[in-house]
């Protein structure tokens, strides 16, 4: 691993961890003997290729999708680990699909199917990003689609 302070690549591991999302590795660099971190994640396959709506394509961005459903999840009692894990799923699916190109509209409804699960502010806040919501009405549209499918599927708590 190159040494973020002087660019050595012999380093040696102090401390291993384990997350949900990968491992954790503190490093000491031999040449300079100062301390870094690193994090590592399996990579299982290869995600395509992202059709943007404009066609232009892009690799597939795990931390842009993190961070915007970050945003859309801000000051909501998430448990630590959920949007990683979502978007983990995703990325997965992605893989499994064997597909070499995926248009952004469809990471864009997995994403949205495993937010209303997750929780329901958050999908409505991605929402009125993703779906370019214009107008309070449009927004008023998406809760009451919610609010139908919960009430079609005996839901009690509409408000999660």
């Amino acid at each position: 691993m190159r040494c973020p302070f002087c660019g050595n690549d012999d380093s040696n591991v102090l401390d291993t961890r384990d997350a949900v999302e990968g491992i954790h590795r503190r490093r000491r660099c031999r040449n300079c003997q100062k301390i870094f971190k690193t994090f590592e994640r399996v990579e299982i396959g290869h995600t395509p290729l992202v059709i943007k709506r404009d066609g232009h394509r892009e690799p597939f961005d795990r931390d842009k999708l993190i961070r915007n459903i970050r945003k859309a999840a801000d000051k909501r009692p998430l448990p630590v680990g959920d949007i990683e894990r979502l978007v983990d799923d995703i990325e997965q699916d992605l893989i499994q699909g064997g597909r070499s190109e995926v248009p952004s509209k469809s990471i864009g409804d997995m994403a949205m199917d495993r937010l209303l699960k997750l929780d329901r502010i958050a999908y409505v806040r991605f929402a009125s990003v993703y779906l370019n919501l214009a107008d309070l009405d449009d927004l008023l549209q998406v809760v009451e689609r919610i609010r139908h499918e919960d009430a079609a599927a005996g839901d009690t708590h509409p408000g999660t």
